[in-house]
């Protein structure tokens, strides 16, 4: 039997991996996740695939997304943007106490974890990809750090959804592969646009705490509806590509699977069109990540199954 101290530690334990839980965002990682999958994937369906490699770059893309989750939430933090009437995915700061100085210290071990296995990528394949790591990595910390952060002006989504889209997708592929192909460029486009479609929504959500804050995001720039209608635009363009990719071959007809997100989708953005308060919204910045994962891991599974049972038009 227990005692009565030994509860009361697994209680702490069980609350220390609640904040960490927290502090990363489990569920922005499909970001990271996903475009790893994918570029994987079609590395697959050439022959070429090395496990090692798979996992490393995989580990590394998940570590650098929570990093950027805690300079995000630091810097939101330091400059008074999240407060603990704020909703949304942060908060491990204001509502649990936890150091700021801590989260920042994660985050940059978090990035040293990932540099050295950076570094393990780059042996076992190309030195070139060390320059767009860097590159990635610079994006990770000038999204919400520096003096004039990427998530303050309208490029933020356009940057974090091509360094976290196309740009991994094409890694993941590269490290394989030791090429790049106007296939791959192909797939990774709508995985980029699903992965701009969770900042988009995440931002048309905090749009009016945004605008006190002096953010200069898509949403509110455009405007609630403009950006709605964005919304629903990236995600029709994203359905419409793939069909476009089975058309030209580029993708088997078993890609059509991915419809099969399309109600998901639907009621994502109905969400978006009925509320317009930060916590009604919520679910609905939650219901695009994970239509982003429902549509990255069928489009997984359909090439998978493409490379050995190839269906074409």
């Amino acid at each position: 039997m227990c005692t009565v101290g030994q509860e009361d530690e697994t209680v702490t334990f069980r609350q220390r991996l609640g904040l960490v839980w927290r502090l990363l965002r489990p569920f922005t990682l499909t970001a990271s996740i996903v475009p790893v999958l994918i570029g994987s994937s079609l590395a697959f369906g050439q022959g070429h695939f090395r496990t090692s490699l798979f996992f490393a770059f995989l580990i590394a893309s998940i570590l650098i997304q929570s990093a950027t989750n805690m300079f995000n939430e630091y810097f939101d933090h330091r400059r008074g943007l999240d407060t603990k009437e704020m909703v949304g995915i942060a908060g491990t700061i204001v509502h649990d106490g936890v150091s700021p100085k801590k989260v920042l210290a994660a985050a940059w071990t978090f990035i040293l974890i990932a540099v050295l296995l950076g570094v393990y990528i780059c042996a076992m394949s190309s030195w070139w990809i060390a320059l767009v790591g860097v590159l990635c990595l610079a994006v990770a910390y000038f999204y919400s750090g520096g003096p004039k952060p990427l998530a303050y002006t309208p490029f933020g989504e356009i940057a974090a959804s091509i360094a976290m889209g196309p740009v991994i997708v094409l890694l993941a592929y590269y490290i394989q592969e030791s090429d790049i192909t106007t296939r791959a460029v192909m797939v990774s486009v709508p995985i980029g646009l699903l992965i701009g479609a969770i900042l988009l929504g995440n931002n048309i959500r905090d749009m009016e705490q945004d605008r006190i804050g002096g953010r200069r995001t898509v949403p509110i720039l455009f405007g609630r509806e403009r950006g709605r209608r964005l919304f629903a635009g990236v995600f029709i363009l994203s359905y419409v590509l793939v069909l476009g990719l089975i058309a030209t071959r580029e993708l088997t007809l078993w890609a059509l699977l991915v419809l099969l997100t399309i109600p998901s989708a639907v009621y994502v953005v109905r969400l978006y069109y009925r509320f317009s308060e930060p916590k009604q919204l919520h679910p609905a910045v939650k219901g695009t990540s994970q239509l982003l994962f429902r549509f990255g891991a069928l489009l997984f599974v359909a090439m998978l199954i493409g490379s050995f049972v190839p269906l074409n038009v």
